[in-house]
């Protein structure tokens, strides 16, 4: 295999017409590591994913891949290699041939390409399948043989889009697990984009949460989940809770901040003026049913929603501003002293459980 690259992308833009998908980002994805790029349908990851592959022009920035700038060239010069959603595979053509495609459009003679295509077959562990034609596999041997086939160019760096959507549950966890092992294997850089938070989540070194053509944050799974950078990456990722208010006052690196309906709440932090907008986030699994002392913060509320799931419970309740605001407390905790939609309750939780949430500059 080819050594991985650096991916370096400098104030990269798409513009369509009058609409701009992707807005000036920059990100750098280190030589070897697994990143997915995950947002809503729309936010701009397809579109940058395609403009490292070449797939799409850049309207204004540049691409380097390793040493090189790709920013004009073709696909094929790119040292990069893409796996469709559709796997996109020949119904005609054999496993072997399938796999060797590109091989056959450089020119490799016939016996070298198919033996590196059975190599490449073997380590997807479909090498028993090799004389098959694509309508006679399963959807999840297809993926290996797309795999397979966008492997045997021995790309600097794999592009996958949306490469599970196409699978059922099982099959994509299954599937999630063997693209690790493959990565790491490999030790090449995978690009991966996903709309789902869980994929990103159990996949990536980096995780590039975009919204609106914008990057929101970029950062480690455990750095997402623990401290989200703004409002909507805490929304999106599902683990906090966000509230939304004006900074009050400021005091040894306490914010204190007022939401609309008067309560005020507490979360560490400093540089903000009085009277700015500000949001706080709030993990969803340290909130507990308990009222407020003078050592925690929270509010009383009503609950909206409760929903079992087995080993915790998801309660959803309305209050302080917030139509939603959730608490997920394992089924031990949840059973001791269960709660029912429409009760009135309090919630509490500790200052170091609020993150300070920034914005993105639009």
């Amino acid at each position: 295999m080819s050594k991985a690259a650096e991916i370096d992308i400098a104030s990269v833009s798409k513009i369509y017409g009058a609409t701009t998908a992707v807005h000036a980002i920059s990100l750098k994805i280190p030589a070897g590591s697994y990143c997915c790029f995950l947002g809503p349908s729309g936010c701009g990851k397809t579109s940058t994913l395609r403009m490292i592959a070449g797939h799409e022009s850049i309207s204004t920035g540049d691409i380097r891949l390793g040493n090189a700038v790709v920013t004009d060239l073709p696909p094929a010069k790119r040292g990069t290699a893409m796996m469709f959603q559709s796997y996109a595979l020949f119904p005609h053509l054999d496993l072997v041939d399938n796999v060797a495609f590109s091989l056959k459009m450089k020119g490799v003679e016939k016996e070298e390409r198919r033996a590196k295509a059975l190599d490449m077959l073997k380590l997807m562990q479909m090498e028993p399948y090799a004389t098959r034609r694509p309508a006679q596999l399963s959807g999840g041997q297809q993926q290996r043989v797309a795999l397979a086939r966008a492997l045997i160019t021995d790309p600097e760096a794999l592009l996958l889009d949306e490469p599970l959507s196409a699978l059922d549950p099982f099959l994509k966890i299954r599937m999630r697990a063997e693209l690790k092992k493959l990565q790491k294997t490999l030790g090449i850089t995978f690009v991966h984009v996903t709309h789902s938070q869980e994929e990103a989540m159990a996949l990536a070194d980096l995780i590039v949460i975009m919204n609106g053509g914008r990057i929101e944050q970029a950062a480690s799974p455990r750095e997402v989940f623990e401290r989200p950078a703004t409002a909507f990456v805490a929304r999106f990722m599902g683990d906090h809770n966000v509230l939304t208010g004006r900074v009050v006052s400021e005091l040894n690196g306490v914010i204190t901040m007022e939401v609309p309906e008067g309560q005020t709440f507490k979360v560490a932090g400093a540089g903000r003026e009085v009277g700015s907008p500000v949001d706080i986030g709030v993990r969803t699994d340290r909130v507990r049913l308990d009222a407020p002392d003078e050592r925690s913060l929270g509010f009383h509320g009503v609950v909206s929603n409760v929903e079992y799931r087995g080993s915790s419970v998801k309660i959803t309740v309305a209050g302080a501003g917030s139509d939603d605001f959730t608490a997920i407390l394992s089924d031990g905790d949840y059973f001791a002293k269960p709660v029912q939609t429409g009760d009135a309750i309090a919630l509490s939780w500790a200052l170091e459980d609020a993150v300070l949430l920034g914005r993105v500059s639009g």
